[in-house]
């Protein structure tokens, strides 16, 4: 089968529907990656089969969560080359999202990817994590805060959760050491007003890769002493 068939059947292997119109739209989103890839590091994925799994794929595996409505306010934070935040409003044009990322080139980026497929209702924070955790325009203002940054689950929870609404959720991606996590992260999600509501294991098609969805629902405010000043949350985790 050819690479957009090929990736038609990946997402239809997660449960979800693809159409041609829709494939078209991450065909761009693809070529710009790897044109930019070029000049900034945002993969270190580069074969086009691959990026189709590993990156769309893996990315809209969120909505498998259940909790990603349409209309929702979403923020993804630390979102890189837009992963998975940006799969999701491909695939659902009505979400409202926020992609924050601390590096300038990496959100330009960005820009240039939703101008040239024409998506519109997104809002790109150049700033950190916790900087924009304790910014009232930001704080506590999502339905949902989606992750796939490369921190540990306790140092993710305070970075993501200062952004979720009272009664909104957090989805995040977890590999193999995901129950490990969550036991180190315990405390955190006391601190943090938030709780594990589904651990939901999911294939990649055409990979032998298995990893997990960790859908967290906040059930309190977070204290104002959270997200703690840049660097802190990553240097003394909550532990």
């Amino acid at each position: 089968m050819d690479n957009r068939e090929y990736f038609k059947k990946g997402i239809e292997g997660i449960g979800l529907l693809a159409d041609d119109k829709l494939v078209e739209k991450f065909e761009t989103y693809k070529s710009l990656l790897l044109e930019w890839n070029e000049k900034i590091n945002l993969t270190a994925i580069t074969d086009e089969k691959e990026i189709y799994i590993k990156h769309f794929v893996d990315s809209l595996s969120c909505i498998c969560s259940g909790v990603i409505k349409s209309d929702s306010r979403i923020i993804d934070v630390g979102t890189g080359a837009g992963f998975p935040g940006l799969p999701l409003k491909i695939y659902d044009e009505s979400l409202r999202l926020t992609l924050l990322d601390s590096l300038r080139k990496r959100i330009n980026f960005l820009e240039s990817v939703c101008t040239q497929i024409g998506l519109g209702g997104v809002e790109f924070v150049h700033s950190r994590a916790e900087d924009a955790g304790a910014d009232k325009n930001y704080r506590e203002k999502y339905d949902v805060a989606v992750s796939r940054a490369v921190a540990s689950l306790n140092v993710l929870l305070e970075y993501c959760t200062p952004f979720i609404k009272k009664g909104g959720y957090f989805v995040c991606q977890k590999g193999p050491a995901a129950d490990e996590e969550l036991a180190a992260a315990a405390k955190a999600m006391k601190e943090l007003g938030i709780v594990l509501e589904e651990k939901l294991s999911i294939n990649l098609p055409f990979t032998d890769i298995n990893h997990y969805v960790l859908v967290f629902r906040k059930v309190s405010n977070t204290p104002s002493k959270y997200p703690r000043k840049a660097g802190l949350p990553s240097k003394k985790p909550i532990i």
